[in-house]
């Protein structure tokens, strides 16, 4: 999903940040927060999908109730939520440090697309994703939570790739490779390529700007 514009009011080992594993360490200590709404079954996924962030970016993760109502984003004509909305919701309540990601099993949307696995603020502080259109046996197909997990993953560390300021990238392997479909889910990796990992490093390093 094409990250949204900054402002949502519409909506390692080594000590050179690298790992061999495509992961980028960092000296920042604000933790990653998940916050969870309308998970369902699917909650099972959160203690998972948090150890694959800690491991993704090399900061603490926590999770915090949502302080909002989800249902301000339903639409009812479309029976889906705009994620748009969410990400306002999501960076009105919660304040603080950190980058913060909403994860649900609602179905998602923005206005121009049917769907969307999730979305972003661009070099912002929120993102959104959902396992609703992440199951397999959505399609059809019998049920895989190995390969749910790895989707919800993937689709989680891009989005807030973006919030780090990564965009897409043409390495279809790369976690950061656009992926509309669940086939290019499934062929990309939960892991940065050497140059949008070399980017995340780059950004990350950079002095803060936030006022006190």
């Amino acid at each position: 999903m094409p990250p949204s514009p900054r402002g949502i009011d519409s909506p390692g080992a080594d000590g050179t940040g690298k790992t061999e594993t495509g992961r980028v360490a960092s000296q920042e200590t604000a933790p990653l927060t998940i916050v969870p709404f309308y998970c369902g079954s699917q909650r099972s996924l959160l203690e998972p999908l948090a150890k694959e962030l800690m491991a993704a970016f090399s900061l603490p993760v926590e999770r915090q109730p949502p302080g909002f109502d989800p249902e301000m984003a339903y639409d009812s004509a479309r029976g889906q939520y705009n994620s748009r909305i969410l990400l306002a919701l999501l960076l009105r309540h919660h304040q603080g440090p950190g980058k913060l990601l909403g994860v649900t099993d609602a179905d998602l949307f923005i206005p121009v697309l049917t769907f969307v696995f999730g979305e972003a603020q661009l070099d912002g502080r929120v993102a959104l994703v959902s396992s609703h259109r992440l199951v397999p046996e959505r399609y059809g197909l019998p049920a895989d939570p190995a390969q749910l997990q790895a989707r919800l993953a993937k689709e989680a560390i891009h989005e807030l790739g973006h919030t780090f300021g990564l965009v897409h990238c043409a390495n279809g392997r790369c976690v950061m490779a656009s992926s509309p479909q669940l086939t290019g889910v499934d062929l990309k990796t939960a892991r940065f390529c050497v140059d949008c990992r070399d980017a995340l490093r780059r950004r990350r390093s950079r002095p803060s700007t936030a006022g006190p």
